[in-house]
């Protein structure tokens, strides 16, 4: 469990139920995640994971800034802070990393990790199977949002193209 104080315990407490993966669960489902869940601390500039590495879980940012980048020049794909998430596909995935997570600003974390969701789903397979709905929803999510967004860069390149 973590060690923090009690302010500190009800802003991971907030951060975590704002989390569409925690939402609907109760304080006392809660109490264990949070049991489970990993703090880490990270430098600026500090590569969380590179491009290509094998996923192991999904990083929660209670303080500090992430930037997704991708390809070998670094395009930013999106800028995250305290409250955000990434690396959730890695929850049911062994997939290599899509993009590149790289801190700008010092940062600390919470991770959860594929080994221990597996453990929760055996152990508690109501509070696992809650959560892996929500995940399925929310990486289900995230795919509608890019769909729209290829669209819409797709629409705009011909767009561009006819007026040349």
């Amino acid at each position: 469990m973590f060690k923090f104080h009690k302010k500190e315990t009800d802003s991971i407490d907030n951060i975590l139920l704002k989390i569409p993966i925690f939402q609907d669960i109760t304080n006392r489902e809660l109490k264990r995640i949070k049991r489970i869940l990993h703090q880490r601390e990270y430098k600026k500039n500090e590569v969380i994971f590179n491009q290509g590495d094998i996923g192991l879980g999904m990083y929660i940012i209670v303080e500090g800034i992430v930037e997704i980048v991708c390809g070998p020049e670094r395009q930013a794909l999106a800028e995250l802070k305290s409250g955000d998430f990434f690396g959730e596909l890695a929850l049911l995935d062994e997939s290599p990393r899509s993009a590149t997570a790289v801190t700008k600003a010092p940062c600390e974390m919470l991770c959860f990790f594929k080994p221990e969701l597996l453990d929760l789903v055996k152990r508690d397979p109501k509070l696992g199977g809650k959560i892996l709905f929500k995940l399925a929803w929310t990486i289900g999510e995230r795919l509608k949002r890019t769909n729209e967004q290829v669209k819409e860069t797709g629409y705009a390149g011909k767009k561009e193209q006819l007026n040349s």
